[in-house]
Formats: structure tokens, C-alpha cells, sequence
């Protein structure tokens, strides 16, 4: 994957706030901004964050694992569910703006782990990879920075994978079962509308 200047990511936290606050506040959906570079309408896989501030606690997290739409569009969109669709939480309030941080997620394409089930954790490497499950219709997907936080390894990286997909823990070793890898590059506010960094995971 091409990595991303900073000031591209810059602009996607941007229009990913921008767009929260223009449905909160004034019911509209965000246009797609005119001064969009060029590079952001190459289809990519996204996630969009909203953390609290300062706990530092989700508030809504939702994406687009696959490259099935321009970059813009799918920032857009997921910024909208992930400020009012996330079925983990209500939706939320214009008073929480001020409140909250926005994360964006930028991912390479998921690549199919083709191997035996027992050599899966050599072949993923927490800090680098995020994973998806996908066993029968159930699927789940856990962001590269999500087992850095909670201080995971490699095997229980792919437990809660699929305990995220509503699967057994130890669903990962079936050879019915499913594992992807991807990478992310992570752009988000330090504190809300404040500076935005890039996260080094």
C-alpha cells in the first residue's frame, strides 16, 4: 500500500468530523469537498474512530474492511455510522463534539492467510497487522491498534477476533474458518479539533 502524506490524512479527520457535525447539527449529509486531492478517490478500506476525551474510551467505531468505494466517499460514510449507527452505543449528541476525538484508519486490502490453522500466529505480528475472521456468515474485524492497546499477542490477537465475529475463541483453528491480514495507517486528533498526528503503532 502507498502510504499517505500526513496532510492527506490531516484532511480526512477533517472532513470525518466535518461530516459528523453537519448531520448532527444541521441534519445534512456533507458534501464531497471540491478541493479533494486526487489521491483520496482511489478506492481504499477505511475505519472510522470516535473515542471520548480524555478517557480515551470508544464511542463509536465502523468501516469499510474491503476497497469497494473512493477513499473520500468511504471516510464520509463511515464517519456517519460511526456517530449513529454503531449498535454498541446510542447515537450521539451535538453536545459531545467538544467531547470526542476522530481517528481514521486508512487499510491495505485484506490478504488470506493460506496456511494451517497452528502456524497462523507466525504469520501475523501484533503492531503491524489488524485481522478479519470470517467463518460461515459470521465475520469479525479488529484494527491493527486494537491488540497494542489491550496488550494482546498473537494467539489471543485471533481469540478475540472471533469472539468479535460472535465465534468460539479457539475458532481460529478450524480449518473451516477463515483469517485475513491487512496493515493500517492511522491518522487522529490529539484532543478534540485539535492538532491531528499520525498514530505509530
Amino acid at each position: 500500500m502507498e502510504l499517505l502524506p500526513l496532510e492527506y490524512g490531516k484532511f480526512l479527520v477533517k472532513v470525518a468530523r466535518t461530516t459528523v457535525e453537519e448531520l448532527l447539527i444541521n441534519g445534512r449529509k456533507f458534501p464531497i469537498p471540491p478541493d479533494t486531492p486526487p489521491e483520496l478517490f482511489e478506492k481504499r478500506g477505511v475505519f472510522v474512530t470516535i473515542k471520548t476525551f480524555p478517557a480515551d474510551q470508544l464511542r463509536g467505531c465502523i468501516g469499510f474492511p474491503e476497497p469497494v468505494m473512493p477513499l473520500i466517499e468511504a471516510t464520509i460514510d463511515a464517519a456517519i455510522s460511526a456517530a449513529t449507527k454503531d449498535p454498541r452505543f446510542p447515537p450521539m449528541d451535538p453536545s459531545e463534539l467538544e467531547n470526542v476525538t476522530f481517528e481514521v484508519t486508512v487499510l491495505t486490502p485484506p490478504e488470506l492467510l493460506d496456511v494451517p490453522p497452528e502456524k497462523l500466529p507466525e504469520e501475523i505480528k501484533v503492531g503491524r497487522d489488524g485481522l478479519i475472521v470470517r467463518c460461515g456468515f459470521a465475520s469479525g474485524l479488529l484494527l491493527p491498534q486494537v491488540p497494542v492497546e489491550w496488550g494482546w499477542n498473537e494467539e489471543e490477537f485471533l481469540s478475540q477476533t472471533c469472539l468479535k465475529a460472535g465465534l468460539p475463541p479457539d475458532c481460529w483453528k478450524s480449518p473451516y474458518c477463515q483469517v485475513y491480514r491487512f496493515q493500517g495507517q492511522i491518522f487522529k486528533e490529539v484532543e478534540p479539533y485539535g492538532d491531528i498526528v499520525e498514530e505509530k503503532i
